[in-house]
């Protein structure tokens, strides 16, 4: 069966066609490079080129085997032969053919990360190092660091200067010693052994190079260093490389991504072929439009233009509420809408979000107004790892009888191991009594030493603290009390990693939900906000996998597409994140996880902020992300305050003011410095006890320093009445009205 190449589009039949030399495609979001990827391998293969000279690298085992799914329904065979798979697969297979030659056996360990840092742990001890700052996981994850740059021991010992440095320096030689000795390799090392074994034995680089004549790597983008140079040295004797990517969509800069390495393939293969795929066949012209716009705000990328012989499609519809309990809860309702206008299922949604903690608003409202739901690249809120900690430290205050709690609180308490544990659930089934009574009688038995009965007796002196505290301090109160006797936050803090920043994200967010909870609850008690989060757990009996809105962060969301996409959350500090505000590379690649995001949509987008959001367990006034100010007005359906709220009030059971809508033209009543002035009878004139009746809550206003706002709330008579105004550009002000120089618009 021969291939039908007509059935591509002119440029992408183009990319396919070219079999020798360096080429690079540059795919655009939805053009279809998988396509190209697999087309382009069968071309080879119908061209005669051997099967087993071809290498294809890619970045996930779901899209190695979508690959290869779709070249067996293109090619006759040999399919086989090809080496495909991802970059840690793929040299691990060669790894375990030329270990010998650099000091391991075939069969060697791959170590996982918790192997890896229970390594450099011990490695701590042994060099009478603390373990608690900085952290084995942090001295992890920057040796993990520098092998993704390429810094062996010898080098990084050469340029190591502050105190963690040379702590670091010590372990990192001392930890690759001791994977040789246990013939062992972590995750980092499949790709750093490589690049040793080439450079030492130049005839195995030759080999290779032989092997593979022709060279694909799908999201080249995202390469780090030693993945750049593992290709490099492959490809250089025949450079038969294609490489296939997208810069607007590089987003891993965090875990090693090297951005660069895209843009220098032209200036490493000088006699390179460009290929641009710009037909979109995913997403509406209007989608597009919005997403071409975005990054062009980018300085640093690689000029593309993306169009589609789709329709033109709904326009992009921004939401803007107060709350981030009401962005949730109005998500819900355009999705029952868009459900019931289009015959949508709820598999058809996708909310996306910035940070996993963020999640905890949306599934509460998903959860009220009974929507099914599933969490893609993360765990429920309320069955994460820290957070069920946490919960459990609560849960024995209220019921000490409950062993599955109080087993884990035992589990995290230091100096309490698994013996411990297990002799007191011992002593507890052999006399009938809960643990708890076990504790309570601990400094009479005979069965601990002295050192583990403190530790014990500490637990104990916990639950009745915090039992009769909790009768003492407010819900919020209690639960900041109980945090800092944990010393999760103060532990979490000193790893510093992105997993340990992730982790106190969610933290604070559980703090947001009972300060929330105690704010919004007639009855806010501990018992009652535990019995709420256990009604939580429960939804998971519902079949998600079969029709479920899915959500996400948008780092999991490359790749996939959906009819719905709702991007939340678009907030300065939020997305952009906060620290990447004070640098252009960082906010570029913010903007360019934007760009990812506008892309997962199909048929329409929906784009939400909030002007209020609770964070460390407070309200926080928001300002509106800067990502929005760079939307074309022609894309978009609306941009009225409070839209949603107005909109979907019936949801929340709660009559919502109807806000005015804006004018562009004529003001109605302006407030200019006033100044007072005696009448003949010494008394002063006061034209403006009136109260100022036009400025009301939901009242849009134009200022002339801040520019267009929205009453929030008035306090305050005659002339000391005040407006809390929420302005677009520069988030809440409050003003004395007597000294505003403001008009009202209408």
């Amino acid at each position: 069966m021969a291939l039908d190449l007509n059935t591509l589009n002119p440029e992408q039949k183009r990319a396919v066609e070219e079999i020798e030399g360096p080429s690079i495609i540059i795919a655009g979001a939805g053009s279809g490079k998988t396509r190209v990827l697999t087309y382009k391998i069968a071309h080879l293969i119908e061209s005669g080129i051997n099967p087993f000279e071809i290498l294809a690298l890619t970045f996930t085992n779901k899209a190695a085997k979508e690959m290869k799914e779709r070249i067996t329904v293109l090619s006759e065979g040999g399919l086989d032969k090809i080496w495909m798979g991802t970059f840690h697969s793929i040299f691990s297979r060669l790894l375990r053919i030329e270990a010998e030659y650099i000091g391991f056996t075939r069969n060697y360990s791959i170590y996982d990360s918790d192997e890896s840092v229970n390594q450099v742990k011990q490695l701590m001890i042994s060099n009478s190092m603390p373990i608690d700052n900085p952290t084995p996981k942090s001295i992890h994850g920057f040796i993990s660091n520098l092998k993704n740059k390429l810094i062996l021991p010898l080098e990084f010992s050469g340029i190591a200067k502050t105190p963690f440095d040379k702590k670091v320096e010590i372990i990192y030689e001392q930890y690759q010693k001791v994977l040789l000795k246990n013939n062992a390799m972590d995750f980092d090392d499949l790709l750093i052994k490589p690049i040793e074994l080439f450079k030492r034995y130049p005839e195995i680089l030759e080999k290779y190079q032989e092997r593979f004549k022709f060279i694909l790597v799908d999201e080249y983008q995202d390469t780090n260093k030693a993945q750049y140079m593992i290709v490099k040295m492959l490809s250089e004797k025949y450079k038969n490389i294609s490489i296939v990517g997208d810069d607007a969509q590089s987003i891993y800069k965090w875990r090693g991504a090297e951005i660069q390495n895209i843009f220098d393939f032209q200036e490493d293969y000088k006699d390179c072929k460009v290929f641009k795929l710009e037909q979109n066949y995913r997403s509406t012209q209007n989608i597009l439009t919005l997403a071409g716009t975005v990054i062009k705000n980018n300085k640093k990328q690689i000029e593309k233009n993306l169009w589609t012989e789709n329709s033109q499609g709904e326009k992009v519809h921004m939401i803007e509420t107060m709350t981030d309990r009401d962005e949730s809860v109005t998500i819900c309702r355009y999705i029952f809408d868009e459900m019931q206008k289009k015959k949508l299922n709820f598999r058809d949604f996708v909310i996306l979000y910035r940070t996993n903690a963020q999640s905890r608003t949306l599934e509460d409202g998903l959860r009220q107004n009974n929507i099914p739901y599933m969490i893609i690249g993360g765990t429920r809120f309320y069955q994460r790892k820290e957070i069920k900690d946490i919960l459990s430290y609560l849960k024995i205050i209220i019921n000490p009888q409950d062993n599955e709690s109080l087993i884990r609180v035992l589990n995290l308490k230091q100096g309490v191991g698994k013996t411990t544990i297990d002799k007191i659930a011992a002593i507890a089934e052999s006399e009938n009594i809960q643990i708890f009574e076990v504790l309570k009688k601990i400094n009479d038995t005979s069965e601990f030493s002295t050192r583990v009965k403190t530790f014990l007796s500490e637990i104990l002196n916990y639950i009745l603290k915090y039992q009769y505290l909790k009768e003492e301090m407010s819900l919020s109160e209690l639960a900041g009390g109980v945090l800092d006797e944990m010393g999760i936050l103060r532990t979490l803090r000193l790893e510093n990693t992105i997993e340990a920043e992730e982790r106190i994200n969610n933290i604070q967010e559980l703090i947001s939900a009972i300060s929330e909870y105690a704010d919004t609850s007639d009855d806010a008690t501990l018992e009652n906000f535990l019995q709420q989060v256990s009604l939580v757990a429960d939804i998971d009996s519902i079949d998600n996998q079969k029709n479920a809105v899915t959500l996400m962060t948008i780092h999991s969301s490359k790749g996939l597409e959906f009819p719905v996409v709702f991007v939340t959350g678009l907030e300065e500090g939020l997305f952009p994140v906060s620290g990447a505000m004070m640098y252009e590379e960082e906010l570029e690649e913010e903007r360019r996880l934007f760009y990812v995001a506008i892309t997962r949509a199909m048929e329409k987008l929906y784009l939400s902020y909030a002007n209020q959001r609770y964070k460390f367990g407070t309200q926080s006034y928001q300002m509106k992300s800067r990502f929005i100010k760079e939307i074309p007005e022609e894309v978009t359906a609306n941009n009225i305050f409070f839209e949603g709220i107005k909109k979907f009030s019936g949801i929340r059971n709660q009559e919502v003011k109807k806000t005015a809508k804006p004018s562009l033209f004529g003001s109605s009543v302006k407030y200019e410095p006033y100044k007072k002035k005696s009448s003949n009878n010494g008394e002063v004139d006061d034209p403006l006890t009136d109260k100022f009746p036009d400025v009301q809550k939901g009242v849009v206003v134009f200022h002339n320093t801040f520019g267009k706002g929205t009453v929030l709330s008035i306090t305050g008579k005659g002339l000391d009445k005040k407006a809390e105004i929420y302005f677009d550009d520069i988030g809440i002000k409050k003003i004395i009205l007597k000294y505003a120089k403001m008009s009202i618009e209408t």
